[in-house]
């Protein structure tokens, strides 16, 4: 199989070897600088010898000696720097444990003219890869690549699905013209080693300096010399890579072409399409499993959990179901992103997913396609979720032995946890990421219902409220643009190319826009506010209506105040994190008392609340109440006392979820008391 590349591909390759030829000449001409200073200060150390052999001359002259060569060693560390991937997380498979999955390998290698991977491996998460140990030399050597197929890919995807991913990581390294993009991919990792992975080499500095105080002084200037030739390689770095970059993309896209011709464009794009949702279903699962690491609670299978979470997030979304699995369409995955704003992020080593989508529908090929799910290549899949299961949860350290949930109870567990932290679907989405506007709520002759709920929380009215936060977005990216802190030459804007200079003249468009949609937004809300009072009225229940809305709008204005408190304290801990002279630090904690006096009150009112008594776990109040009743020590003896400064991150970092946590607990309750009137209603 032959597949053109592109020209755009071509110029990204060329681009990026002129920037390793740049970067090879400079690093060449520092080389050479270093050797000839080494041989300089190799020369005048045992001139200095010479002249009077004594024991200070000796050692001052092994010392100069010792500047050129930690210099010279710097600039050839990397030689022998091999970089090493971390297998302790993936699990070996051969072909004799699963003969299907193999076969289907063979058939991508043969098709996509590469070789076979060294070796597979399974992994946990919802991804594929491909991967190799590397060092300097492997860049004139041959070196065979990793497979890593994830599970949560498996368990998501059906086997045409799974061929075509396959297919995609196997297209990077399918043809000759490829090999430019996996060369310049080596070179990058070699450099960014040299440039950044310096610990072992700042280590032996510091050893060679404790040999002796004759030493330490040539030491330091060896420090101060390698960071200025670290500056220059930084910068020749950043501009090598961001080519790299540009050529990672192209070489995305000639990847998907690669398996649009293997496994059909259609197979790539529904699966890229479910990536998302089948990602953030596995992490669902993670997460419910971490908070209940205190309960002690583990699972046999979390991959089953997986698929349920999976279905469970696209029937709460609506989703159609084909092959029975979700499909998420392009219109439903954009329903959220209203930016009009488009920037090539330089820096980025992928193109967008609508980029990949739009490219796979352009070539549109077809291929007879095998739907079946793809856990049906494994020999055993149950069997394999449960060990890989197992050996997930090995990694986690209980108190006591821990105990498997059994499905259900996580089926009932899970379900409540998501309702606990979401709005009833009724709404359309129209809170999720937007709270009720503030107004006057002296409305004392509240007007017959003439509005209709289902145009109140309409489709339209649900892209008004994401348009008002894309537009707001917009602004804020333009506002750096404009004041340069976003250092960009140009950018498109409503299918429109600016020029950077240009940015400041959008910004009065942009806030006009922002106006008029806050205004349209809060008559929405005040209308709204109008239907659920004239149902309340309709049920007697007018008073717990208003008062609901009252005690909502009451919080909101003294959110701000105790949040405030939050950054204050964060922005006054910041010296612990740092460098700081032991007089500053006493100095610190004493300024940080009426701040800290102001937490503990905070605290007492979080831990008397009675909308949060559930959600502080037993753990969690004794720890607090421990903390607003003592007088705790941070520093003493010159040294910070770490058990008391845990206490006291943990109250700050307590103050920021109770508050919060209550701003949504009261959110809930006035649209729970709202979907109770519209119910009831019906």
């Amino acid at each position: 199989m032959f597949i053109q590349v592109s020209p755009e591909f071509k110029k990204k390759s060329t681009s990026a070897i002129i920037a390793i030829v740049l970067f090879i000449i400079v690093y060449i001409l520092l080389f050479f600088s270093a050797i000839a200073l080494t041989i300089g200060c190799i020369a005048a150390g045992l001139w200095i010898i010479s002249i009077k052999p004594m024991f200070f001359t000796v050692m001052i002259g092994i010392g100069l000696a010792s500047l050129g060569v930690l210099i010279s060693y710097f600039l050839i560390k990397f030689l022998f720097k091999q970089h090493i991937n971390d297998r302790s997380n993936l699990t070996e498979i051969n072909r004799n444990d699963e003969p299907q999955l193999f076969q289907m390998i063979d058939e991508i290698v043969k098709k996509a003219g590469t070789d076979f991977p060294k070796k597979v491996y399974l992994a946990y998460d919802v991804n594929a890869s491909v991967f190799y140990d590397s060092n300097f030399w492997s860049m004139f050597l041959p070196i065979k690549k990793n497979l890593i197929i994830g599970i949560g890919l498996v368990n998501t995807c059906t086997k045409q699905e799974l061929k075509a991913i396959l297919a995609h990581e196997f297209g990077h390294f399918s043809q000759r013209s490829m090999k430019v993009g996996s060369y310049v991919y080596n070179v990058n990792q070699i450099i960014f080693n040299l440039v950044n992975e310096d610990e072992s080499y700042e280590n032996t500095v510091k050893d060679w300096a404790s040999a002796s105080g004759f030493f330490a002084f040539f030491a330091e200037l060896a420090i101060k010399i390698t960071q200025g030739i670290k500056w220059i390689l930084t910068k020749m770095y950043s501009f090598l890579n961001i080519r790299h970059m540009a050529l990672s993309r192209e070489m995305e896209f000639h990847a998907d072409e690669v398996a649009a011709n293997i496994a059909g464009s259609l197979a790539l794009e529904e699966s890229l399409m479910r990536m998302d949702l089948a990602d953030n279903s596995y992490n669902a699962v993670i997460n419910f499993y971490n908070s209940k690491i205190p309960e002690k609670k583990s699972s046999k299978n979390i991959y089953r959990e997986h698929f349920y979470v999976m279905n469970f997030y696209a029937n709460e979304n609506e989703l159609d179901y084909k092959n029975d699995l979700p499909v998420v369409k392009s219109t439903e995955s954009g329903l959220f992103n209203k930016s009009k704003l488009n920037i090539e992020n330089q820096w980025a080593s992928h193109p967008s997913t609508e980029d990949r989508i739009a490219r796979l529908q352009k070539l549109g090929i077809t291929k007879d396609a095998d739907n079946s799910p793809a856990k049906t290549l494994f020999k055993n899949f149950e069997a394999t979720d449960e060990k890989l299961t197992a050996k997930l949860f090995s990694n986690v350290e209980y108190e006591k032995t821990q105990f498997d949930l059994d499905f259900e109870t996580f089926k009932i567990e899970f379900k409540e946890n998501y309702n606990k932290g979401t709005f009833n679907k009724i709404f359309n989405n129209y809170y999720d990421n937007k709270n009720p506007n503030p107004f006057d709520l002296s409305l004392d002759n509240i007007s017959p219902i003439n509005y209709k709920f289902e145009d109140l929380f309409s489709k339209d009215k649900v892209e008004d409220v994401y348009t008002l936060i894309a537009l707001e977005n917009d602004k804020n990216v333009i506002n750096s643009i404009a004041d340069k802190t976003y250092v960009i030459k140009t950018f498109d804007y409503d299918g429109k190319k600016y020029k950077a200079n240009e940015a400041k003249t959008l910004i009065p468009i942009l806030e006009n826009q922002i106006k008029i949609l806050k205004e349209k937004i809060t008559q929405n809300d005040i209308n709204i506010y109008h239907y659920f009072v004239g149902l309340a009225k309709n049920q007697n229940r007018e008073y717990e209506m208003r008062n609901q809305f009252s005690e909502f709008l009451d919080y909101d204005k003294i959110y701000e105040e105790k949040f405030n408190l939050f950054k204050d304290l964060s922005k006054a801990l910041e010296f612990v994190s740092t460098t700081t002279p032991f007089e500053k630090i006493k100095k610190n904690f004493n300024n940080l008392q009426p701040l800290e006096s102001k937490l503990k009150e905070e605290i007492k009112d979080i831990l008397n609340d009675s909308l949060l008594n559930e959600e502080i776990n037993e753990q969690n109040r004794k720890d607090l109440e421990f903390y607003i009743k003592n007088d705790l020590l941070y520093f003493n003896q010159n040294e910070y006392l770490n058990t008391n400064l845990q206490q006291l991150f943990f109250a700050v970092n307590s103050l920021h979820f109770y508050i919060g946590r209550k701003y949504f607990l009261m959110k809930k309750k006035l649209l729970n008391k709202m979907t109770s009137l519209e119910q009831d209603r019906i």
